[in-house]
């Protein structure tokens, strides 16, 4: 374990050591190149914010008008037939569209049920085995200016979806 913490605080300072002999070497100017990539990080940042202004306001409005509890009663018959707790749902359907907003509802979930409870090695398993898809399509696609992202977003979703039903079996054999 001490190896690992003392690699922990060396890495980034080795790294940062790396990349500036490697410029040195091929004579390029390191420091000129760090500023112009931080401009067009500026640029970028408030070009994409948009889109992430627009996917947080859906996302909350979601959330907030009930249409997520309206959708869970409405499928919690069909869960509970094939032993999937209903407490789940929230996360999974989170998930795709904010990381931030699935933390903390594993977070409320652990809280809740305990680590070692079914449903807290249920939501860590799902927070590990998906992404955020709306917010990666949002960001990587607003950034480069691309609209039609149509077929990214079911390949996404259809993605999060395997993810999804991988961490409910996984888990149902290994600790059921």
């Amino acid at each position: 374990m001490a190896v690992v913490t003392y690699l922990s605080l060396w890495i980034i300072p080795c790294l940062i050591a790396f990349i500036l002999i490697v410029a040195t070497i091929r004579k390029v100017p390191a420091y000129e190149a760090f500023v112009e990539g931080a401009k067009e990080g500026v640029g970028m940042s408030f070009a994409i914010i948009p889109y992430l202004v627009g996917m947080l306001v859906a996302i909350s409005v979601f959330r907030e008008s009930g249409a997520m509890e309206f959708f869970i009663d409405l499928i919690r018959p069909a869960l509970h037939a094939i032993g999937v707790p209903a407490d789940i749902v929230p996360l999974a359907m989170i998930r795709p569209l904010s990381g931030t907003g699935a933390l903390g509802m594993t977070s409320d979930l652990i809280a809740t049920h305990g680590p070692d409870s079914f449903i807290g090695r249920l939501a860590s398993t799902m927070q590990g085995s998906t992404d955020t898809t709306f917010y990666v399509l949002t960001v990587y696609f607003g950034a480069v200016g691309i609209k039609k992202m149509g077929d990214a977003l079911k390949v996404g979703l259809l993605a999060d979806v395997i993810g999804i039903a991988a961490a409910i079996t996984v888990v149902t054999i290994v600790f059921s």
